[in-house]
Formats: C-alpha cells, structure tokens, sequence
C-alpha cells in the first residue's frame, strides 16, 4: 500500500434561504404598490382641488371685473349729473346776484326820481301864481305820482330766490307783464277736469288744504313728471325745459277746495314758443 493518502474532504452543509425574507420582500413590494397607488390617487385629487380653485379664482375675477365696469359707469353718471347740477347752481347764483343788482338800481331810480319831483314841484309852485298853471302842474304830478306808486308797488313785490318778483293776483301780473321782462300766462286748474295744459307744461291739481292753503300739483314737462307736495300759496317752483339755461316759474295764487288759480312765468323766448305751442294746441 502506498503511503500517500487523498486528504478527505469535509462534505459542507448548504444551507437555503429563510422564508421570512421572502416575505418580508413581498411586504415591501406591496407596500411600495400601495405607496404609489396612494400617490397616484392624492396627485388626482390635488389636481382636481388646484382646477376647481383656479375655476373658481376666475369666476370670481369675472364677477368683480363685472361688478367693477358697472361701478365705473354709475360713477360716470354720477359725474355728469353732478356736472349739469353745478352748472345750473352756478347759473342761478349768477341771475341772482344780478337780480340783486337790479333791484338797487330801481331803489336808487325812484329816490332819485322823489327826490327831484319834490324839487321841481317847489320851484314850480314858486314861480307859477295863476290858477290854470297850478291845475296843469297839479296833472302832470298826479302822473308822476302814478307811475312811482307803480313802481314802488312793484318794490314791495316780494323776490323769489332767483330774483323774479312774485305777483299775488291779478293785477300785480299785469305789472309784471308791463316791465316787460318775462311772459306769464295765466289759468285755472281743477282737480275733476284733469290736468291743465300751458304749451308744452301740464299742471295737474292732486290735493288742496284750504285752511293751511297748501296744495299738491304734478308738473309734467319734456316727458318728465314731478310732484309737489304741501307747497304754500303764493310760493314759486321752478324748472327747466328744452334744456333751457333760464327757469320756469309756476305759482299758485289762490287754492278752493276744488281747484287753483295759477300763472306760469317763462323767459321771453320761451314766452313765445309757448304762446305759439298754445295756439296750435287749441
């Protein structure tokens, strides 16, 4: 036999893998799954969330535009009523202030005319003796006389705030109408007949309070309607048409239970296409 001998070799024990490893990789794969499932899901519902805010953001933008136009507009409106309102104030003060004037100039007229009457009467009555020279002066100062107490009936007139004077009856507007400087027209309204028409302006009597006297009246003119409630005799309204710069004035006179004497004042222009709308309207 021989000495050399193989070495043996020592069987090695292979060992398999655990089982709780393959489980444990399938647990990670299902939860990786899951994550992304999960992931997936909360990507749609944030996409959602950001399309219906961004839809909303703009319908919301929308409506403040809307609502911002609208605003502007109203506000340009405003701005050109207000424009017409302080253009008329502006024209008012002015015929005011001139009124105001005027009605200096008169004051000083009639002193002046006093003044220099009871001068000429006192070197008349001086130089003249006889009999028939007194009578014919006598005349001529009972003229004067008249046309001053006009005058001075005409001062005692009381002004509106335009600066108009207000006549109380009849006769103070046929004063009125002498001076010259604007056209009055005179008529009755009643409240069973309807409304009065004066040219283009239509005054209907609504209600009377004779023992206040106070009346109501609706004023339609240029296709607009006002009303004016409790408003007292004698106390003027004013209004404008035909986008006239110079007021009208109405003014009640006289209330009855039934009805109201009235007379409209018009500038003289005015004046005339009234008279003409009245005549053809007859």
């Amino acid at each position: 036999m021989s000495d050399y001998q193989e070495p043996a070799y020592q069987a090695t024990t292979t060992t398999g893998t655990p089982r709780w490893i393959g489980l444990a990789v399938g647990i990670l794969g299902a939860v990786s799954v899951l994550g992304l499932g999960v992931g997936a899901v909360a990507l749609s519902h944030t996409s959602s969330i950001e399309q219906s805010t961004q839809t909303s953001v703009r319908q919301a933008t929308d409506s403040l535009n809307q609502r911002l136009a609208k605003e502007d507009e109203i506000n340009q409106q405003l701005q050109s009523d207000l424009k017409v309102v302080t253009d008329k104030l502006n024209l008012t003060q002015t015929q005011l202030v001139a009124a105001r004037k005027q009605n200096k100039v008169v004051s000083a007229t009639v002193d002046k005319k006093l003044t220099g009457l009871e001068s000429n009467m006192n070197t008349q009555l001086a130089t003249k003796a006889n009999t028939e020279d007194l009578n014919k002066l006598g005349g001529d100062v009972n003229g004067v006389r008249t046309d001053l107490d006009a005058t001075k009936n005409n001062l005692q007139m009381a002004r509106s705030e335009m600066g108009t004077l207000i006549a109380r009856n009849h006769d103070e507007i046929e004063q009125l109408r002498r001076m010259g400087q604007r056209d009055y027209f005179e008529f009755t309204v009643t409240r069973k007949a309807g409304a009065a028409k004066v040219g283009s302006v239509q005054v209907e009597l609504k209600d009377v309070n004779t023992k206040k006297n106070q009346y109501t009246i609706n004023v339609l003119a240029d296709d607009k309607s006002f009303e004016k409630k409790n408003r007292s005799v004698n106390e003027p309204i004013f209004f404008y048409t035909g986008g006239s710069h110079a007021a009208l004035e109405l003014v009640v006179n006289k209330v009855t239970k039934s009805s109201a004497s009235v007379y409209l004042s018009v500038p003289k222009a005015a004046g005339a296409t009234s008279a003409s709308n009245t005549s053809s309207g007859q």
